[in-house]
């Protein structure tokens, strides 16, 4: 058992990144650390360490018991401004979906997106850009459901428009 508490780490995780961000201009690496212990955390899913290589974590009950899943994250700092992009989707891989945590300028997170292999993989069929599993933020909450917020917690509705945030 360890002396430090994971929770109070990622709290001073959090602030310090937040703090050096204000600092500097410039972002510490820490964001996909973070997307990774939320997800687990607020969705109930088991981090895998260290990672079979594909995907992060395997959900542990309900309709995402044993689903593969690649976390991705991102600080977002300026709703208004556009072109963010998550990290490369690990194609070649296995997996069943990606879950999309999206944190605010203090690394809180806001909002969870997932999206299946199937949605993922016609989305990135389009270009040659996307076959190399690139993404922008936009287009995966366009083509994703929305699994978590803030305000709400978890949301298991099936029926969700995407259009109305």
């Amino acid at each position: 058992m360890s002396v430090y508490s994971v929770d109070r780490l990622m709290g001073q995780t959090r602030r310090l990144a937040a703090d050096y961000r204000k600092a500097t201009g410039q972002p510490l690496p820490v964001t996909a650390e973070i997307a990774n212990y939320d997800a687990a955390r607020l969705l109930d899913l088991e981090l895998l360490q260290p990672p079979p290589g594909g995907y992060d974590a395997v959900g542990r009950s309900g309709e995402c018991e044993g689903l593969r899943y690649q976390i991705k994250g991102r600080a977002i700092f300026d709703e208004g401004k556009g072109g963010a992009r998550i990290g490369q989707l690990k194609l070649e891989q296995d997996w069943d979906a990606v879950l999309l945590v999206l944190l605010d300028e203090e690394y809180q997170p806001f909002a969870i997106h997932e999206a299946d292999r199937a949605e993922l993989e016609a989305a990135l069929a389009d270009s040659a850009r996307n076959k190399r599993g690139a993404m922008s933020v936009a287009r995966f909450r366009i083509i994703s459901r929305l699994v978590w917020t803030r305000e709400e917690g978890r949301i298991d509705d099936e029926i969700w428009d995407n259009t109305q945030e």
